[in-house]
């Protein structure tokens, strides 16, 4: 039995390219008027990195992926936090 080891505070971006969603092609499909602007959509991330609600590229509080809800303009975290 093989030993793999589980990144908890990883996001999707940060994992092999063979363990990856094709994150690139579902942000693609949001408008550009309804993207957050790249600084903010990181400084998103960056406070996801630090919760300890992120488990595996998922935001444990209501199961979504951090990329894509951060990447929403209007969306929220579910927190609070952001």
């Amino acid at each position: 039995m093989e030993n793999k080891r589980i990144c908890k505070k990883c996001l999707l971006r940060d994992k092999a390219p063979n363990e990856q969603i094709d994150l690139n092609k579902y942000l693609s499909v949001i408008s550009e008027n309804e993207k957050t602007p790249p600084s903010v959509y990181e400084k998103r991330l960056n406070i996801c990195r630090q919760c300890d609600l992120l488990l595996e590229a998922t935001c444990q509080a209501c199961g979504c992926y951090v990329e894509f809800r951060a990447a929403v303009k209007h969306s929220r975290c579910p927190k609070k936090k952001w």
